[in-house]
C-alpha cells in the first residue's frame, strides 16, 4: 500500500505521547493526527481538545475500524501490544507499536506472521535508530574510523523510583505481567536494539537477572554478555536500585574507541591514534519524530523506516533469553523480608 498522506490514529495517549510521539504525529511532513483512544471517554476528550485532535474513542476497536483512519499508534503498556496488533493485521492497516514490541518474543513472532500475512507494515518505536546522535554514531562505526569493533561495555545503573517503593502503587513498568520484566526491559531494550543496529544482530547472549532490593516482582539487576553478528563482544550491567547514576556505553575497535550514552546528551567522544574529538548533537523537541517520519515516507513510498516488527523481535528474543531462568522462580511477595526477592 503506497499513501499520499497518512491519518494517525492513538491507542492509549499516556504520558509517551504528549511530547515524545503525539506531536510528532502533527509535525511530520505528509502526516496527521485525526483520533485518539483511553478508556475513559473524558481524558481521551481532554488530550483529543488539548492537542487539536477532532475525534477521540473510549473502545480501541472503533478506532481500529475508523475509514478515516490509515494507520495506528499503539501506544498502552505492553500487555495490550500483541492484542491491538492483530486487530491493526486483521483491518488491514499498518500499525507503529511502542517498545518493547510486546511482552515475549512469542508475542512478536504472532505479530509479524498476521502482519505478513495482511501484506501490510508492521513498525516499533525503537526511536533511537532514528535520532541524529546515534545516526552519527552509526555512522562512524561504519566509516572505519574505530577499526574493526571487537567488543563494547555498557553499564546503566538508577537509582530506585520513588512509586517503586509502594507495592500497593507499584508502576505497570516493573510488574512482569504488564511490562513483560521489570526496568531492565523498560530501558535496556533500547540499549539492546540500539546495539543490534550499529553492531549487527546478537547471535548469542545468555545473562543473570536478580531482584536486590525486593520492592517489586520484576528483576532490578540483570548482567549479561553477547556475541554480535558483526564479530564483537558484548558485556552489559544494568541495575536499578543502586545509589550512583550511570549511563555508558563504550564501543572499543583495533583503531579506536567510541563512547556515548543511549539516555544522556553527553558529547559523543571519539579517541583515535591522532587524538580525541567530542561533538555535541541534541535530541529534537520530540525525539519520535524523525523515526515517525520515517514511518510515514514508508508509507508513502519514499523510503525506509529502520525499526521494523522484524527488527524489533530480535529484541525480545535477546531480553527472553536473559531472562529466561528468572522468569522460571517461583513468584514471591514484594517487601517480604523472609522469601527470596525474586
Amino acid at each position: 500500500m503506497v499513501l499520499s498522506n497518512v491519518r494517525w490514529g492513538i491507542i492509549g495517549c499516556g504520558d509517551v505521547t504528549e511530547v515524545k510521539s503525539g506531536p510528532a504525529l502533527q509535525k511530520a511532513a505528509r502526516s496527521s493526527l485525526v483520533a485518539v483512544m483511553r478508556r475513559s471517554r473524558d481524558r481521551a476528550r481532554d488530550y483529543a481538545e488539548r492537542h487539536g485532535v477532532p475525534r477521540f474513542y473510549d473502545d480501541a476497536r472503533a478506532l481500529i475500524s475508523d475509514p478515516e483512519v490509515d494507520a495506528v499508534y499503539i501506544a498502552t503498556p505492553p500487555s495490550s501490544h500483541c492484542e491491538y496488533a492483530l486487530a491493526c493485521a486483521a483491518s488491514g492497516k499498518p500499525a507503529y507499536v511502542e517498545k518493547p514490541m510486546a511482552r515475549t518474543h512469542t508475542e512478536c513472532v504472532a505479530m509479524n506472521r498476521a502482519f505478513e500475512a495482511a501484506g501490510v507494515p508492521l513498525f516499533v518505536a525503537y526511536y533511537r535508530r532514528a535520532l541524529p546522535r546515534f545516526v552519527h554514531v552509526k555512522n562512524v562505526v561504519d566509516s572505519g574510523a574505530i577499526g574493526s569493533p571487537r567488543f563494547v561495555r555498557v553499564t546503566l545503573t538508577r537509582a530506585v523510583a520513588e512509586d517503586e517503593r509502594s507495592p500497593e502503587r507499584l508502576p505497570w513498568r516493573v510488574q512482569p505481567d504488564v511490562a513483560g520484566g521489570g526496568r531492565f526491559v523498560d530501558l535496556g531494550s533500547h540499549v539492546l536494539d540500539l546495539l543490534d543496529w550499529i553492531l549487527g544482530p546478537i547471535d548469542e547472549i545468555s545473562g543473570i537477572a536478580a531482584n536486590q532490593a525486593g520492592l517489586y516482582p520484576a528483576e532490578d539487576c540483570v548482567g549479561l554478555v553477547a556475541r554480535f553478528a558483526g564479530g564483537a563482544i558484548g558485556t552489559a550491567l544494568f541495575a536499578f536500585a543502586t545509589a550512583a547514576e550511570g549511563d555508558h556505553v563504550e564501543i572499543v575497535g583495533d583503531r579506536g574507541t567510541l563512547r556515548f550514552a543511549t539516555f544522556g546528551e553527553e558529547p559523543v567522544r571519539l579517541t583515535e591514534p591522532g587524538g580525541v574529538t567530542e561533538r555535541a548533537i541534541a535530541h529534537p523537541a520530540h525525539v519520535q519524530q524523525p523515526l515517525i517520519q520515517s514511518v510515514v515516507d514508508e508509507l508513502c513510498g519514499m523510503g525506509r523506516c529502520p525499526s521494523s516488527g522484524v527488527t524489533a523481535a530480535r529484541t525480545s528474543w535477546a531480553i527472553d533469553r536473559v531472562l529466561a531462568a528468572y522468569r522460571d522462580r517461583p513468584a514471591q511477595s514484594p517487601g517480604s523480608a523472609s522469601a527470596k526477592p525474586r
